[in-house]
């Protein structure tokens, strides 16, 4: 039986992964904003007989504070995780600041990502073939991150907001490879491909309907789920990988994985998160 950790499990394609993991037999433990949801799922859980492996676990991981206690209670509750899988998402068309001063999408996207995944290594490393799933875009060209303004105090835009969290994600599965390279841990890029996922955020009208779109011609989230499941059933073996709807594609490509701005970024998000 794994312990497998999925932030965004509520809804979406986190929420498809965690029932996919509770009919293997796995622990879960979904970590959500809202409560009501959360006890939805468990009670669900019951329902079908795996109400004593299902856990949820409530929290605004937009507040870096709320990332590091779930750090703590994970760690202190569970003590070895077989796999911690990165689902998180809202998006805002209008901007939005969180009470620790980050714009929120780079808050939710990245920033949390940034803290679970080394705040819970100590943990993944206890267990055998451990694993990081960071479902995000990677193998789509993005913008470099904006070095004087990673916040969008200037030049607004919900869809450039999370292209730029994209690109974040990337450059962090560069850098945590690069550091703890020589663990067990893998870090693994998924790129879902057109879901027809949940889609939760506050959106303008003209990218409501296109997300409308989306849900009636994106694919079935059982069919996002899968590629993600065979990678917590059987974690690559380099540090670093990246798929595409379950197709793997290299990492080498400085475009798409430049080394020298991923060692930027951590340099850079460690500066934040000290303040």
């Amino acid at each position: 039986m794994k312990t497998v950790v999925i932030t965004g499990g509520n809804d979406g394609i986190g929420r498809g992964l965690a029932q996919e993991r509770l009919e293997r037999g796995d622990r879960v433990v979904v970590i959500g904003r809202s409560a009501d949801k959360g006890q939805r799922l468990l009670a669900e859980a019951e329902k079908r007989g795996a109400g004593e492996r299902a856990h949820f676990v409530a929290a605004d991981l937009s507040l870096v504070g709320e990332s590091r206690r779930v750090v703590g209670e994970l760690t202190e509750t569970f003590g070895a995780l077989d796999a911690l899988v990165l689902c998180a998402r809202f998006f805002r068309s209008a901007r939005a600041e969180t009470a620790e001063g980050y714009e929120s999408t780079f808050a939710l996207e990245y920033l949390s990502r940034h803290v679970l995944s080394h705040g819970l290594t100590d943990a993944l490393e206890k267990s055998e073939s451990p694993v990081i799933v960071n479902v995000s875009g990677p193998g789509i060209p993005k913008p470099p991150i904006r070095w004087d303004d990673p916040h969008f105090r200037a030049g607004y835009d919900g869809l450039a907001a999370q292209r730029h969290a994209g690109m974040a994600n990337d450059l962090l599965g560069v850098a945590y490879a690069a550091r703890n390279g020589s663990g067990r841990t893998r870090y693994v890029l998924v790129n879902p491909g057109s879901t027809a996922t949940s889609f939760a955020g506050e959106y303008d009208p003209v990218t409501k309907s296109q997300v409308e779109m989306i849900r009636r011609m994106g694919k079935p989230v059982e069919q996002a789920v899968a590629p993600i499941a065979e990678v917590i059933d059987a974690p690559p073996a380099e540090p670093l990988s990246a798929f595409v709807e379950g197709q793997r594609i290299g990492v080498d490509d400085p475009r798409l994985f430049d080394r020298e701005a991923a060692a930027r970024l951590a340099e850079f998000t460690e500066r934040l998160l000290a303040r």
